[in-house]
């Protein structure tokens, strides 16, 4: 069919009639020749929004490359059909099913409920908006077979998504990815897919509330990963902590007062669920000017210290008072090294501890923690990989999994949540600062202790973006010549070790050969020379290809941190000139 036929077979099976209404205007101007309208519909069109292994996400739209009401009903079909055919147990285990305040997530969750009960599969639905991670916690506390959560966590305000978990509480990996994608193609029409209401749901107790025990056993979960609980130390700070519009206000908070911290300050303006996220343009606490008005309120009230959550509390972003009186963001890699510290060295020390992390996040965690005699490994990116691979050392070697954490600021602890855990990560991180605080340490101060004893350790990035056919090309092409060509040297430093994670191998320069536990993927790991390491890989949701930089200075006795700085900047910079050189890019 052509373009205009394939958006009216949609329009005529699309059950939800807003969206209907939607497409039809679109359709009908871009019949009459209204260019943009034209352009619109092919946008809308340009095939089915794919499945993998973060779920669904996309713009909020009609059509079947945009997130929908028939999008999601045809996905929970494929979802609640695979889950049939893997786990003869779902019809008593059920689904745990959560959604946060973007437009149309509670419809959608509802819709997911419907379609699932329609199969007599049990849902186990939010009765209110929540976060990400309690639903990844209620899916092992409740036993469920799968979990799904309707969120775009940090996206712009025009998207959403529908994140998958499996019964192991963690987010699906291959093979289910791929397996439930084959299960969706199968379905039929949007408007021919069962969904019970939730009245008739309700009646036969297919749908059902959370338990109302679940959010409070999860909220004195979070309490007990205190490394310092009930302990007399001043924790009367003023803190600013802002929700972004998003849904962890009222968890956040009940969670730093029952752990004593009394001069907690949220953002009034960005306190209460929004999804049109009305004071910012990215409702990501690492973009620019995200964070204007939590410094805003900290300047009013006098706070060192402000605390940030993306709009589904997964992620945590931290920003301290500096020496100049202004606000210093901390990157992810700076709060995963300080919190990962944390918990090594003042935890629990029982059983053979392991700590994970994404490969390009960075390397000083690994460096501390074989400094303390504890496993370390990395993962490919997504916090899927980290939680997976942290239940094999558990059960395959007998592990305690620690912590874990990605550079996009992404972290967890312990085993409470199999993804990451925004509330969890705040308070220890605000226990930290205050127990620092008590004995006249700031965690900038902290911070700096940590570079001088392991090294100062500095992260970099370039991306490049290549559109169309012709750039996936490109970085097809880019990825083969370091393939068939890899650099014996970039820059100043020599490679001591070539890592192709797609065939699982690392070879060093003496041409030893190592296998890696990872399964395989398009990227390419180089270790250089004083520790450094450069990696190379396509982006996954983007037409991007991307570099990563890890630099590693030694700091000298008497040398003041901004002297270091400058060293390692300099050597940052002459890495990225050099590789991108080598890559053709």
């Amino acid at each position: 069919m052509d373009l205009e036929a394939r958006a009216q077979h949609w329009l005529d099976h699309d059950p939800d009639p807003n969206a209907r209404a939607e497409l039809a205007g679109v359709l009908e101007r871009a019949k009459k020749g209204d260019e943009a309208a034209k352009k619109d519909l092919a946008e809308r069109f340009i095939g089915p929004l794919e499945f993998g292994t973060a779920g669904l996400r996309g713009v909020i739209g009609a059509g079947e490359s945009r997130m929908n009401r028939a999008v999601v009903r045809r996905t929970s079909l494929g979802l609640g059909t695979y889950l049939l055919e893997k786990d003869p147990g779902v019809k008593k285990k059920g689904v745990a099913i959560g959604y946060d305040g973007r437009r149309l997530s509670r419809e959608m969750a509802e819709d997911t409920a419907g379609v699932l009960a329609s199969l007599e599969i049990p849902c186990y639905l939010s009765p209110h908006v929540c976060p990400t991670p309690v639903t990844a916690y209620a899916v092992t506390r409740l036993g469920a077979s799968a979990g799904v959560m309707v969120t775009a966590s940090h996206n712009p305000p025009e998207y959403n998504g529908y994140k998958v978990y499996w019964g192991n509480g963690a987010q699906i990996v291959p093979p289910h990815d791929t397996g439930i994608a084959a299960a969706i193609a199968r379905e039929p029409e949007a408007d021919q897919v069962p969904v019970t209401t939730q009245e008739e749901g309700r009646r036969r107790e297919l749908i059902r509330d959370f338990p109302t025990d679940l959010e409070p056993s999860y909220l004195e979960a979070v309490q007990a990963l205190a490394l310092h609980r009930g302990e007399g130390f001043d924790r009367s700070m003023p803190i600013v902590y802002t929700a972004l519009h998003g849904v962890g206000d009222r968890l956040v908070r009940i969670t730093f007062e029952r752990a004593g911290f009394t001069g907690v300050t949220s953002v009034p303006e960005q306190a209460e669920p929004n999804g049109e996220f009305p004071t910012v343009k990215f409702p990501n606490p690492e973009e620019k000017g995200a964070l204007d008005l939590s410094y805003a309120l900290a300047e009013r009230i006098g706070a060192d210290l402000v605390i940030a959550n993306d709009p589904d509390v997964d992620r945590l972003a931290v920003a301290l008072r500096g020496p100049d009186g202004r606000f210093v963001q901390l990157t992810g890699n700076q709060v995963g090294v300080l919190l990962g510290h944390y918990v090594l060295t003042e935890g629990k020390t029982g059983g053979e501890r392991a700590v994970l992390a994404s490969c390009v996040s960075s390397p000083m965690l690994g460096a501390i923690a074989r400094a303390l005699g504890v496993h370390y490994e990395e993962t490919l990116t997504g916090f899927k990989w980290i939680a997976n691979r942290a239940m094999e050392l558990e059960g395959q070697r007998g592990m305690r999994f620690v912590f874990g954490f990605e550079e996009a600021l992404g972290y967890t602890v312990g085993d409470l949540v199999r993804d990451k855990d925004g509330i969890s990560a705040a308070l220890l991180f605000a226990e930290l600062c205050a127990e620092r605080r008590s004995r006249g340490i700031t965690i900038l101060g902290e911070l700096e202790t940590l570079y001088r004893k392991y090294g100062l350790y500095q992260s970099g990035q370039v991306s490049l973006t290549m559109k169309g056919a012709d750039g996936l090309e490109k970085i097809h092409a880019m990825m083969g010549r370091l393939r068939r060509a890899p650099p014996a040297r970039i820059g100043a430093f020599g490679v001591v070790g070539t890592t192709d994670v797609s065939t699982g191998k690392r070879k060093t320069a003496a041409g030893k050969e190592e296998k890696l536990p990872l399964p395989p993927s398009d990227v390419l790991i180089y270790d250089l020379e004083g520790s450094h390491r450069i990696i190379a890989r396509p982006s996954g949701t983007e037409p991007k290809i991307k570099f990563y930089f890890d630099v590693r200075e030694t700091m000298r006795a008497d040398e003041p941190l901004a002297a270091a700085e400058v060293r390692a900047n300099a050597t940052m910079e002459g890495l990225k000139k050099a590789f991108v050189a080598i890559a053709g890019a």
